[in-house]
């Protein structure tokens, strides 16, 4: 009889691509998220939640620039009538979804945030991961330019309210259309037919979107024949002629020291374009419009090198950039860089009623976001865990939990050691990997005289670093307190911290 081969075990790993999020960071980022949807809410949006789920028909052609459906998401194909669903790639093809879906029921303008994870299947490198969180606020149905200018002034209050201060951030705004009008002055994009240079304008608006990246001579470079990079790969460009390119170089470069003087210089840019000409009205429009609320160009600013790579926006398009220096992984100080972008669609929800529903939105990156507060400070110091009440006589169980419920009840953190309490001093190893702040300790002593012991660790762990006995003396790292003061000592202990 053969022997049954067994089984290997599985690996304990995550899949490539994707990691696991512990305490912390789940904590700073539901506290982010929670300042996020505070402003959200100021501004009269309200939240909505979708399945992760879409079709790939919803998704449609704004997947990543690719042909197949299975590729760039997650993709399946059900057996019983075989369509394609997908885990959902951002949360603006759901969004587009829902306002077709229920057009009727909805009081439009809609206006709605949503908060969650997305899946995008793609290689996955250094802090780039295939699930991430995405935080997105969208007007659905508002033609006016009023609601990109709304938008862009939530976003400023938004990176404020998380702990960004005015000086560090500015949110910088651009018009598609304006682009469209230079790219129709340097001969790359026919008005009467959208289809011809297609290709050719992908390959622009990536190329412009790289700008910080490759600087001008790399941009350049991609605007006509194409780039070799430093590993020696090689990536076909768009073919323009050297006065093509420098008519789209020059709309890159059009930004001056005020909002007046870059419009000025835009109008001479497009001249001649009508669409273009139409864009530059609009971003005077939202200029005036912050202007008004108090959200000058230390805030916001006109910048014609905002670009947004995805094909999907047709008008208005921002970023909120970090303006203050980190050190890079490389060693060099470096601009931390955008965290946020948007923009007008007016085409997306088309595509599902047939008819155009303008609308315009903003995607923050969670991940990015949360890696500049924890850069700059404004998060990640070491959070307090709970209250530890350790168990000196098992028997006695009740006795501590009652502790652990007058702690809690008062809106103290706490918990009961639920491991072997045979060892002490291993209760007392456990309390500091929980950055426990205090260890509660009764034994059968302290039962019999009605107090207990109350073992301050954060104090401990400063006076076992640099204190003098003095200092050990006068600020005792360990109190009795009266059993029915428990809450009392305790609140005070973590008061003092």
């Amino acid at each position: 009889m053969a022997k049954v081969k067994k089984q290997p075990r599985p690996k304990a790993e995550t899949p490539r691509g994707f990691r696991d999020y512990f305490g912390a960071d789940v904590t700073e980022r539901k506290a982010m998220l929670d300042a996020i949807a505070q402003v959200y809410h100021r501004y009269g949006f309200d939240p909505l939640e979708t399945s992760a789920v879409e079709t790939v028909e919803a998704l449609g052609k704004f997947l990543p620039d690719v042909d197949r459906p299975n590729e760039g998401v997650f993709a399946w194909q059900e057996e019983d009538d075989g369509a394609w669903l997908a885990l959902r790639y951002d949360l603006t093809a759901p969004l587009a979804r829902v306002a077709a879906q229920y057009r009727n029921d909805l009081a439009f303008p809609y206006r709605r945030y949503a908060m969650g994870p997305v899946w995008r299947n793609e290689k996955p490198g250094p802090g780039r991961f295939r699930q991430f969180y995405q935080c997105d606020a969208d007007t659905v149905g508002a033609p006016n330019v009023a609601a990109d200018a709304e938008i862009c002034a939530m976003l400023a209050d938004v990176l404020e309210a998380v702990g960004i201060p005015r000086g560090d951030y500015i949110v910088r705004v651009n018009n598609r259309k304006v682009l469209n009008g230079v790219m129709e002055v340097a001969g790359v994009l026919d008005p009467s037919d959208h289809s011809r240079f297609e290709a050719e304008r992908g390959i622009v608006l990536r190329a412009i979107d790289k700008l910080d990246r490759l600087g001008p001579d790399g941009v350049r470079a991609l605007l006509g024949e194409g780039r070799k990079d430093d590993s020696g790969d090689f990536t076909k460009g768009a073919g323009l002629s050297p006065e093509q390119a420098e008519t789209v170089m020059g709309f890159m470069d059009a930004k001056r020291d005020t909002g007046a003087a870059t419009v000025a210089r835009l109008r001479e840019l497009v001249a001649g374009s009508q669409i273009g000409s139409d864009g530059v009205d609009e971003l005077e429009t939202i200029s005036d419009l912050l202007d008004a609320q108090g959200y000058g160009a230390d805030r916001a600013v006109i910048d014609p090198s905002v670009v947004r790579g995805l094909g999907y926006y047709t008008g208005p398009v921002f970023e909120a950039e970090l303006t203050f220096e980190i050190t890079g992984e490389d060693g060099r100080r470096q601009q931390f860089g955008s965290v946020a972008g948007g923009g007008r669609y007016d085409d997306l929800v088309k595509r599902f009623t047939g008819q155009e529903v303008p609308a315009t939105g903003v995607s923050i990156g969670v991940d990015r976001l949360l890696a500049a507060l924890r850069a700059t400070g404004r998060v990640g110091s070491s959070a307090a865990g709970p209250v530890v009440v350790t168990v000196m006589d098992r028997d006695r169980m009740a006795d501590y939990q009652a502790m652990v419920g007058e702690l809690r009840d008062a809106g103290i953190r706490a918990e009961v050691y639920l491991g072997n309490p045979k060892n002490f001093g291993n209760q007392l190893k456990y309390a500091d990997r929980r950055q426990a702040p205090i260890a509660v300790i009764e034994g059968g002593d302290e039962k019999e005289n009605g107090v207990v012991q109350l073992k301050d660790l954060v104090l401990g762990a400063k006076l076992a670093e640099n204190a003098s006995l003095e200092e050990w003396k006068s600020q005792p790292a360990q109190i009795t307190c009266v059993r029915g003061d428990l809450v009392a000592e305790v609140r005070q202990m973590l008061d003092r911290h």
